[in-house]
C-alpha cells in the first residue's frame, strides 16, 4: 500500500500526485529499455500474486520512445518491477490489455539525440562566415528577375529549363509546390541543419580540423585575409551569392591543393547536413523515412547489467569478458556462454530495438557509427566508417556474407599461418555461415544490382551474386546501413548474441572500457580484468537525456577478448600500457570511390538488397590479389549525393532531383599498403595515418573505367564519377546502340578520365572495412597476437576482430572476421576447460 507516501527513499520518489517505486532504484524493461525511479510518468500498473503486469492506464509525459519504453514493460517479472499509482486509493484490477494489432509496415520510433554540446564550436562571425558558405553550397534559387540578396540568381530561360527538367522526373503524388520549395530551400534556413554540423564540430571534428576551419572563417571575414583567399577585399559573406558561388569554383581549380580540398571538404559536409535534415528534397526523390517492403521484425528482449549509484568503483566478476558486442564478439560470446562459461559482453553504445529501426539518417548517424560517421584520414584522402552499434557494424552492414577467398588464405598461410589453409579454418567458415542461414537462394535483384550483374553480363566481365545472412528470407529492404527493422538480417543483434544469453552471457551496454589491467609474477604479464567508466541510459530509458549516473567498474576475469575493431581495438591496448611497435601498424582497408549513372526511367534504388552482386573482372591485377571488385553501393540518398563533385547551386539542385533514376556502384580495393592508427595526444581519440597509394589507385582506377562501361551498356544517359573537375559524360541522342561502348565521344571522355588519374584531393575515397591493426603473426616482430590470438607478452589476453586480419581480406570482412574469431573463442574455452581439471 503505498497510498500517502511522501518521502523519498531508496527507489522512492515523490512525482506531483503520483509516486514511482521500483525495487532497486531502476525500472526495468523488456527490450533493454529501462526508467529509473526519478522519472515523471502518471502510469498504474495492477498485478496479482500470479500474474506479471496486466494494464498499463495512461501515458508518459514525453516522446514517442518513452512511450514504446511503457509499451515494452508489459511483460517484466513483477520482482523486478516498477510500480507506480496515483495517491489516491486505486483497486488492483486483473483485467488484461486489449491486443493491439501488428503493424504489416515499418514505422520505426523516434531516437531522440543527445542535446548539442553547450561550447560555442564558433564565434558568431565565424558562423556567419560559415553560413553564407552552405548557403553557397545549397542556395535558394531564383531567376535574375525576381531575385532577392539571398538568391542564386539565374537567368530566366535557364531557370525555367531547370524547373521543367525538375517536374518531369519528380514522383506522382508529389506536393503541388514540392519543386518550388526545392529550389527556394538553402542549408541556413533548414531547421535543426545548424544544430547538427554544431553537434558535429563540437563532439566528432579533429581539435586540429576544427582549429584550421576556425582560422579560414575569420580569416574570410577580414580584409587581408579575403584578398588573399577570394581577390576581393569585402568580406565573403557580404558579396552576393552568385559572386560567392564563383569564389568557391575558384577554389575547386586552384593550384593549391589546400583550397581544392577545402571547398570540397565544405561542400561534403554541408550536402550531408542539408540532405539528412532537410524536408524539402525528400518529396522531390520520393524517398520515404523508411522502406516500403517488408514487415516490422520482433527482436530479442535484451536484459542489461547496470550498476547502482555510488562513488567507489564498482566490481564484477565473470570467467569471460568480451569488450565490444560487434561481429568477432558476438561469436566469442556464443561459442563460451555455451561452453559453461561465465561470460559478460561489454559495449560503449546503447541497443535499439528492432522498433527504432530504421533510423533517420541523422540519428543513425549519431547512434549507431563511430565518431558521428566522420571519421578522416589526417590527410582527409579518406573518409572512415565504422559501426558503433550494440552488435558493432554486423548492426549497420549490408548483409554481403563471402567468405575468405582462397588465394587470401593461401598469403596468409605463407606467412607462418597455417591455419588457414586448413580443414579446421573451412569449418568455422561453413559453421558461421551455416548460423546465418546466408545463402544465394531468397535473393530478389532490385535495379542497382540487376545493371551490374546484367551489364557486367555483357561486357563478358567476371560477376556473381552475393550470399546473404538474411536466414532464409527475401530481405527486400536498402535500409539496413541505418538498422534492420524487419530483425531479419542475422547480424550479432539477431543470431549470436541472443544465442549466447540464451546459454547464459550477461550483457552491459554503456560501458567505456579504459584500460586492461594485469598481475605481474616471474617476469609473466598475467590478464586479470577491464577497467573502465560505465554510463546508464537517462531516466526515461532513451541515451538523449542528461541525467545518468556514471560508475567507475573494474570487472575482474580470467580472460579477456578485445573486439573494439580495427580502430579502437589498437587504442585499447596502448591505453594499457602494451608497447609491442606493431600496434595499429599495419591499417588495411578497402579504399571505395562512386561511379553514379543517370537512367530514363524511374528506378528507385532504396528499394530492395543493397549489394546482392559484385563484379570480380578487376580483382587481380598484378598475379598477387591485389586489385578492385565492383559492388553495388547503398542509395539512401544522404550516402550517396555528398560523394559526388559540386560544381555549383543549380547543378546541384538538378542533378541530385534525378536520384530515383539512379543507379550508384563502388570501386572496392584491396589495397597492398597500408597505414596506421594512432590516439590523438591532445584528448586520445582515434586518428588515422593513410591515403590510398599510387599501387592501388593504379587498380581503382582500371575498376573504375569498367564501371562507367557497365553503366553505358546498360543505358545510362548520363554517368558522373566522384572526382572533381571530371566533367558528367551525357549520352548523345544520337549515339547507335549497336556501336555500344565503343561510342567515340563515350571513348574519348574514358580516355580523359584515364589521363587525369585519381589525384589528391580531387578523388572522394570511403572505407567501410578497416583491418590490420592487431596482426595476427607467427611472431612477435610481425604482428600483436599469436595464431591462436593471444596478444604477444600478455597471457590471458586476445584480440578477436578485423585487427587481427594479417592483410586486407578484398571481401566484406564480416565472415572472415566471425570465422577466426569462432577459432580463437573456441580454443579460449579448450584452454579454460583445462585449468578447471
Amino acid at each position: 500500500d503505498m497510498d500517502g507516501v511522501r518521502s523519498v527513499g531508496k527507489g522512492v520518489v515523490h512525482c506531483g500526485r503520483s509516486v514511482v517505486w521500483a525495487k532497486s532504484q531502476r525500472f526495468r524493461c523488456l527490450g533493454s529499455q529501462q526508467l529509473t525511479s526519478r522519472a515523471l510518468f502518471l502510469t498504474a500498473k495492477a498485478f496479482d500474486e500470479e500474474s506479471q503486469f496486466t494494464t498499463i492506464n495512461t501515458i508518459a509525459h514525453g516522446d514517442s520512445h518513452q512511450l514504446s519504453v511503457m509499451e515494452e514493460a508489459a511483460h517484466e517479472d513483477k520482482t523486478e518491477a516498477a510500480v507506480a499509482m496515483s495517491c489516491a486509493p486505486r483497486t488492483p484490477t486483473t483485467s488484461t490489455p486489449p491486443s493491439v494489432p501488428e503493424l504489416d509496415t515499418i514505422a520505426p520510433l523516434d531516437t531522440p539525440l543527445p542535446p548539442v554540446p553547450p561550447a560555442e564550436v564558433l564565434t558568431p562571425s565565424q558562423w556567419i562566415t560559415f553560413l553564407a558558405i552552405a548557403d553557397t553550397i545549397i542556395p535558394s534559387i531564383a531567376d535574375s528577375l525576381t531575385q532577392s540578396i539571398d538568391d542564386l540568381a539565374v537567368e530566366l530561360p535557364e531557370y525555367n529549363n531547370a524547373i521543367q527538367k525538375i517536374q518531369q522526373i519528380i514522383p506522382t503524388g508529389a506536393p503541388s509546390n514540392a519543386v518550388q520549395n526545392y529550389m527556394k530551400a538553402k542549408a541556413s534556413s533548414t531547421p535543426g541543419f545548424k544544430d547538427l554540423i554544431h553537434r558535429t564540430f563540437g563532439d566528432y571534428m579533429r581539435d586540429d580540423a576544427l582549429k584550421g576551419i576556425r582560422v579560414i572563417l575569420s580569416a574570410l571575414d577580414t580584409r587581408a585575409g579575403c584578398y588573399l583567399l577570394t581577390g576581393y577585399s569585402t568580406s565573403f559573406c557580404l558579396h552576393p551569392v552568385n559572386v560567392r558561388q564563383q569564389i568557391l569554383q575558384g577554389w575547386s581549380q586552384s593550384y593549391f591543393p589546400q583550397l581544392r580540398q577545402l571547398v570540397k571538404s565544405f561542400a561534403a559536409l554541408t550536402i550531408a547536413t542539408w540532405v539528412k535534415q532537410s524536408s524539402a528534397i525528400n518529396p522531390v526523390l520520393g524517398f520515404p523515412r523508411a522502406p516500403v517492403h517488408g514487415k516490422p521484425g520482433k527482436g530479442f528482449d535484451y536484459s542489461f547489467l547496470e550498476i547502482p549509484p555510488g562513488q567507489d568503483q564498482e566490481t564484477v566478476e565473470t570467467d569471460v569478458v568480451i569488450v565490444g558486442s560487434g561481429c568477432g564478439g558476438g561469436v566469442c560470446a556464443k561459442n563460451l556462454a555455451e561452453a559453461g562459461h561465465r561470460v559478460l559482453v561489454t559495449d560503449r553504445a546503447y541497443h535499439f530495438s528492432a522498433k527504432h529501426l530504421p533510423m533517420s539518417s541523422t540519428d543513425a548517424g549519431i547512434h549507431l557509427f563511430h565518431n558521428g560517421g566522420v571519421d578522416t584520414s589526417d590527410d582527409n584522402s579518406v573518409a572512415f566508417l565504422a559501426g558503433q552499434a550494440w552488435g558493432g557494424g554486423g548492426t549497420v552492414n549490408w548483409s554481403a556474407s563471402l567468405q575468405t577467398q582462397g588465394f587470401v588464405r593461401q598469403e596468409w598461410a605463407d606467412e607462418g599461418l597455417s591455419f588457414f589453409t586448413s580443414s579446421e579454418y573451412q569449418d568455422c567458415l561453413d559453421r558461421v555461415c551455416q548460423r546465418m542461414g546466408v545463402s544465394t537462394k531468397y535473393i530478389e535483384h532490385n535495379e542497382n544490382n540487376r545493371v551490374l550483374i546484367e551489364g557486367a553480363r555483357k561486357l563478358g566481365f567476371s560477376a556473381k551474386e552475393v550470399p546473404q545472412n538474411t536466414g532464409g528470407n527475401k530481405h527486400y529492404c536498402g535500409y539496413c546501413t541505418h538498422g534492420c527493422g524487419a530483425a531479419e538480417k542475422q547480424g550479432p543483434v539477431v543470431s549470436w548474441l541472443p544465442d549466447a544469453a540464451n546459454a547464459g552471457a550477461q550483457f552491459m551496454e554503456g560501458f567505456e572500457a579504459e584500460k586492461i589491467v594485469f598481475d605481474f609474477a616471474s617476469g609473466r604479464r598475467i590478464t586479470t580484468g577491464v577497467q573502465g567508466t560505465w554510463t546508464s541510459r537517462d531516466e526515461m530509458g532513451g541515451v538523449s537525456g542528461s541525467n545518468k549516473t556514471k560508475r567507475k567498474v573494474l570487472i575482474k576475469a580470467n580472460r579477456v577478448i578485445v573486439s573494439c575493431g580495427t580502430l579502437h581495438s589498437p587504442l585499447l591496448l596502448l591505453r594499457s600500457d602494451l608497447t609491442n611497435p606493431q600496434i595499429g601498424r599495419n591499417l588495411h582497408c578497402h579504399p571505395a570511390s562512386l561511379v553514379a549513372g543517370v537512367f530514363p526511367k524511374e528506378i528507385r534504388p532504396w528499394e530492395g538488397g543493397i549489394l546482392t552482386t559484385l563484379c570480380e573482372e578487376f580483382s587481380n591485377q598484378d598475379n598477387h590479389g591485389h586489385g578492385a571488385k565492383i559492388n553495388a553501393m547503398t542509395m539512401i540518398p544522404s550516402w550517396v549525393l555528398p560523394f559526388l563533385p559540386w560544381t555549383g547551386g543549380l547543378d546541384f539542385k538538378v542533378f541530385a532531383s534525378k536520384m530515383s533514376r539512379m543507379c550508384a556502384h563502388c570501386v572496392v580495393v584491396r589495397d597492398r599498403d597500408s597505414g596506421q592508427v594512432y590516439p590523438d595526444p591532445v584528448d586520445g581519440r582515434c586518428k588515422i595515418k593513410y591515403s590510398p597509394s599510387p599501387f592501388d589507385k593504379g587498380h581503382a582506377l582500371e575498376c573504375i573505367l569498367g564501371m562507367c562501361k557497365i553503366m553505358y551498356v546498360m543505358g545510362a544517359e548520363e554517368i558522373i564519377v566522384s572526382q572533381v573537375g571530371v566533367p558528367i559524360f551525357t549520352r548523345s541522342p544520337d549515339a547507335k546502340e549497336s556501336v555500344g561502348i565503343n561510342d567515340a565521344s563515350f571513348q574519348a571522355w574514358l580516355a580523359n578520365l584515364r589521363k587525369r588519374g585519381l589525384p589528391h584531393p580531387e578523388t572522394s575515397w570511403g572505407s567501410a572495412h578497416q583491418m590490420g591493426t592487431c596482426r595476427m603473426a607467427a611472431s612477435e616482430t610481425k604482428g600483436v597476437v599469436d595464431p591462436r590470438g593471444e596478444v604477444w607478452g600478455a597471457e590471458g589476453l586476445y584480440v578477436a576482430d578485423a585487427s587481427v586480419f594479417p592483410s586486407a581480406s578484398g571481401v566484406n570482412p564480416m565472415v572472415t572476421n566471425m570465422a577466426i574469431s569462432d577459432m580463437i573463442s573456441r580454443g579460449v574455452a579448450r584452454g579454460l576447460k583445462a585449468e578447471d581439471r
